[in-house]
């Protein structure tokens, strides 16, 4: 079976802090940050630049533009009885990322079909990242306030990392959720899954490999999927309409974005 293929898309992300908290740190309110940010992470970032839940996205990779670095601090978390407990938080500090995504029709939601208009998303995607995004940049928790920007296919293959010429194994690291609505099998039929996978970073880059494609495997609970129609959900037609009347930006690779894989 033919999986259509958007053409990618490339955004630079970038803020004074971010918190990609390591699972294995949440316990007694402690949080202490992955040294790069997980896929599920970046897919959150992209997702608030624009979604629809017609079609569902896909990293690819991420390079890591600046030195990593991390600060301490301590948080004072609020107690049930009124008091306040300190707990301390590690931060990575001044990162900048380079994603490469791009985005592919939601086969679990066929009653959306009459919304996939490829070049439509592509154009509001396009100027939301022109925009910084429909909402909120969060890098990994609301106190990280992100910026994003888009960028061109020769910035990001040409962008140096600090990292060049070496391999860094980074172990096993969340990777992401499988959600229902994105479900690929029985198994991931109406549960959240969560999924593992070991991080390798080459010259400064990650290639993530897909939900699916990761062995490390957890059902944390039962989900269903929440039901869109035209009563609750803008077409890409009207949405597009509410934009300004810009004109139609360039297409990443200067040709028609079908593709099959």
């Amino acid at each position: 079976m033919n999986i259509f293929k958007s053409n990618p898309f490339y955004m630079k992300v970038s803020g004074q802090y971010a918190l990609f908290t390591d699972p294995m740190t949440k316990g007694g309110g402690e949080k202490f940050t992955y040294q790069v940010p997980s896929y599920q992470a970046l897919k959150g970032i992209v997702e608030a630049c624009y979604w629809k839940p017609t079609f569902y996205y896909v990293i690819d990779s991420v390079k890591i533009m600046k030195p990593i670095k991390t600060e301490t601090k301590g948080i004072l978390s609020p107690l049930k009885d009124g008091k306040k407990d300190l707990n301390y938080h590690t931060y990575l500090k001044d990162v900048e990322y380079l994603i490469k995504f791009h985005f592919r029709w939601n086969d679990n939601r066929q009653d959306l079909d009459y919304d996939r208009d490829e070049k439509k998303h592509e154009q509001i995607l396009l100027r939301s990242m022109k925009r910084g995004g429909r909402r909120d940049i969060f890098l990994g928790t609301r106190e990280c306030i992100g910026h994003i920007e888009r960028m061109r296919e020769e910035d990001f293959e040409n962008g140096k990392s600090p990292y060049d010429g070496e391999s860094i194994s980074l172990g096993i690291m969340f990777h992401s959720f499988t959600y229902p609505d994105e479900a690929y099998s029985v198994d991931t039929e109406e549960s959240l899954t969560s999924n593992f996978s070991p991080i390798s970073m080459i010259n400064g880059r990650i290639d993530f490999i897909l939900p699916k494609e990761c062995t490390i495997k957890h059902k944390l609970g039962n989900y269903s999927i929440k039901k869109f129609d035209k009563n609750n959900l803008i077409g890409a037609d009207d949405l597009l309409n509410a934009y300004e009347k810009e004109g139609v930006i360039q297409d990443e690779l200067d040709e028609c974005t079908s593709r099959d894989i």
